[in-house]
């Protein structure tokens, strides 16, 4: 059975914005690693629109830009929206109506870890039940404003590690309570 697991990069106020702070050379090779190793991502529509610039090749990628692009075009993507009306290579297009259903269908017939990508979509499967860990990559960064990781009311969390990486980044690991 696949575990879903809710992991994004956060400001120490509680947001994220890909646009605001990036990870270091450590950290993002450890998401190289996370991404190799997953069993697919599923994605609200905005993330999945922000992740698709690994479809295409870039000249001035260096060695982990290369190698991180490849593992996230080599795993299956469920793409959530009620806008979209195709996706990219190795992508599945997944309507709201069907997301509890696809997703426990996931969850039971694969295995290892399915990422889940984006707070609102994170807020779904949150009040459904079917997330079942958050990694939240806390940087110290204050940003004030902009979109929270948490979508709604944070759900009842149990922490169960924490970790640090690379030069100032800790990774919180949760489960639910």
């Amino acid at each position: 059975m696949a575990k879903l697991v809710f992991g994004m990069n956060q400001s120490l106020d509680g947001y994220v914005d890909h646009m605001a702070f990036a990870p270091g050379p450590a950290l993002f090779r450890h998401f190289i690693e996370q991404a190799q190793a997953q069993a697919g991502s599923v994605y609200g529509r905005r993330m999945y629109e922000v992740m698709r610039y690994w479809d295409d090749e870039h000249p001035e990628w260096g060695e982990d830009e290369h190698a991180f692009a490849a593992a996230w075009r080599r795993q299956p993507k469920w793409v959530v929206s009620r806008t979209l009306q195709s996706v990219g290579p190795n992508a599945t297009l997944v309507r709201e109506d069907d997301l509890e259903k696809t997703i426990r269908e996931l969850k039971v017939g694969r295995d290892g870890e399915i990422e889940v990508a984006g707070p609102d979509l994170a807020h779904s499967l949150t009040g459904l039940g079917l997330i079942d860990e958050y990694r939240i990559y806390l940087h110290p960064v204050v940003l004030g404003s902009g979109r929270p990781y948490f979508a709604g009311a944070r759900p009842p969390l149990r922490l169960v590690a924490h970790e640090p990486l690379g030069e100032d980044v800790i990774r919180l690991t949760y489960v639910p309570a």
